[in-house]
């Protein structure tokens, strides 16, 4: 049974937003603005990828583990936005039958739904559900 594509929007914590977005735009990358500020910078790879690059204070409020030094190890936290609530049910139970663990429980906030696990190597992994027609941030 083939899934559609997916976007990925994957979470990285750095220790310095404003250096690190003027770093990948020497690289030639865009940044959505609407999803940027002194705690956030929204790196865009392509259509169906963003790259958020996060403080590491924010990143630690979202992740509840201790950040790792990524010079040292590795840790992001990848978050997929799916098309329905019964989507990001049906995910993250596949993924507890498959072995993973929970991490946070289901989060509800009218215009998005999410639910998030662990895999077998603990990563962190944030499926969701937005309902674009309440998701404005302005």
């Amino acid at each position: 049974m083939g899934r559609e594509t997916k976007h990925m929007y994957i979470n990285l914590p750095v220790k310095h937003v404003k250096e690190s977005r003027a770093f990948f735009e020497q690289l030639g990358f865009d940044f959505e603005e609407q999803f940027s500020n002194d705690q956030a910078a929204c790196l865009v790879m392509d259509d169906t990828i963003t790259v958020m690059l996060l403080s590491v204070k924010h990143f630690q409020s979202i992740s509840e583990k201790q950040v790792v030094d990524a010079r040292q190890s590795s840790e992001v936290i990848i978050s997929m936005r799916v098309e329905s609530r019964e989507e990001v049910d049906e995910l993250v139970e596949q993924a507890m039958a498959a072995g993973g663990s929970p991490f946070k429980e289901k989060q509800d906030h009218e215009f998005m739904y999410g639910w998030s696990f662990q895999d077998l190597d603990g990563h962190l992994w944030e499926v969701f559900y937005m309902n674009d027609e309440r998701s404005s941030l302005s």
